[in-house]
């Protein structure tokens, strides 16, 4: 293989996990402060969260019932991701280039 066809190989092998385990890492904080941050007034941190973890959760919803409560939404979203991460790993492992 040429040389830019292995670092466009390395950077695909690279960069999809990355993705799935920072979805993944977010939503199991986004799941973590919301059970420690309960309270009357509204949080900045937890909006930051749903702001982020919103566009992961979506498609997860689409599949699920109306009316699923939100911590289930996001549970079930981080079970996906975390699959989806080591599914890549999995997957894109072989794509490894020889000598390294």
């Amino acid at each position: 293989m040429d040389e830019l066809a292995v670092r466009a190989t390395v950077l695909f092998r690279v960069l999809v996990p990355f993705v799935f385990f920072m979805a993944s890492v977010y939503l199991g904080l986004h799941i973590l402060l919301a059970r420690l941050l309960r309270g009357d007034r509204p949080s900045a941190t937890l909006w930051f969260f749903a702001i982020v973890t919103g566009p992961l959760t979506r498609p997860v919803r689409a599949l699920l019932p109306t009316g699923t409560p939100e911590a289930r939404v996001r549970a079930l979203s981080l079970a996906v991701y975390v699959g989806l991460w080591l599914a890549s790993r999995l997957m894109l492992g072989p794509l490894a280039p020889e000598g390294g």
